[in-house]
């Protein structure tokens, strides 16, 4: 069942109001509580107050977003919005689950959603600066071998994972076979992964931007059920992250840059992102506060999005 958005900014409007209150009460466990105080907020409105302070202290932006650390410039249309290195921390750890030191510039996500939402999907934005990658192996890798290489690395990956008390995480394939544009030195690809018990897979479709000193590196994360849906949003990423004058692909000077120690090949390995779906998000609130419930997702979402457009 899905509340009504009427009714979440009702249930939500005095969360920031009642929620000291009501874990002050609870740890002074009063046998005497006068008839003025108010009760323990309950499991849901504990849920409530969480999701949405953690959206308000999210900060979208759109247009010009420059990545000086990177020498190049993100321009976000209306169509998305950016959060920034630490409000993508927050999303990337406390909202979605992943294990933190994320170290990324920045996240992307389609307007009008936000990380709670169960169908939500976003993507990454890093720099790696390694060098200059050259890619003149291009056309002589061979994605069958490079894609065992990596189910068995992430086959150990997934061992250290949970030794940290994280899901399990396997590559179940390709979703998408790697593809290398030489003219605009940008690559993508995607990977279906598969995240311990989860229902539904995990979507990493992959883009890589080439540059003089390294490599901008964007990854949507999305359910695998959601690809069509970021393919059709591909382009649109592709075309909104440029390298700055200077910083450029086309700007390399074999005399004074670095050249990186790998090719095209070792950028499609990568890391892995997990997405968490709504149930592995309660549960994530689980570990914090040591309670799990069920809500109205879309009434949530509504009502979060509502109050931060307003």
């Amino acid at each position: 069942m899905c509340a009504s958005a009427s009714a979440v900014a009702s249930e939500t409007s005095t969360e920031t109001e009642t929620a000291t209150t009501g874990y002050e009460q609870e740890d002074a466990s009063s046998s005497q509580p006068s008839s003025t105080d108010q009760p323990a907020l309950s499991e849901e409105e504990q849920y409530w107050a969480w999701a949405r302070n953690l959206w308000e202290q999210l900060d979208p932006k759109t247009g010009e977003i420059l990545l000086p650390d990177a020498g190049a410039t993100l321009n976000v249309p209306e169509s998305f919005y950016f959060l920034d290195g630490k409000d993508a921390e927050t999303v990337l750890v406390e909202i979605w689950g992943n294990p933190p030191g994320q170290n990324v510039l920045g996240m992307l996500f389609p307007a009008g959603s936000t990380p709670f939402d169960d169908d939500s999907w976003g993507v990454s934005v890093e720099y790696e600066q390694e060098g200059y990658v050259s890619d003149e192996d291009a056309q002589d890798i061979d994605y069958s071998d490079l894609l065992s290489q990596m189910q068995e690395d992430t086959r150990l990956a997934s061992q250290s994972r949970q030794s940290q008390g994280y899901e399990s995480i396997e590559l179940v394939g390709w979703a998408a076979a790697p593809f290398y544009d030489a003219q605009t030195h940008k690559m993508h690809w995607a990977k279906e992964l598969q995240f311990g018990g989860q229902e539904l897979n995990t979507l990493n479709y992959n883009i890589r931007v080439l540059g003089r000193k390294g490599v901008l590196v964007l990854n949507f994360i999305a359910g695998i059920e959601q690809q069509g849906l970021v393919e059709e949003n591909l382009e649109t990423v592709l075309n909104l992250a440029e390298f700055d004058d200077g910083s450029r692909y086309a700007d390399f000077d074999p005399d004074l840059d670095q050249v990186a120690a790998y090719g095209l090949g070792a950028l499609v390995a990568g890391k892995v992102v997990a997405k968490t779906g709504f149930f592995a998000l309660a549960l994530v609130f689980l570990k914090k506060f040591g309670v799990f419930i069920l809500l109205a997702v879309g009434g949530l979402i509504k009502a979060l999005w509502g109050r931060k457009k307003s």
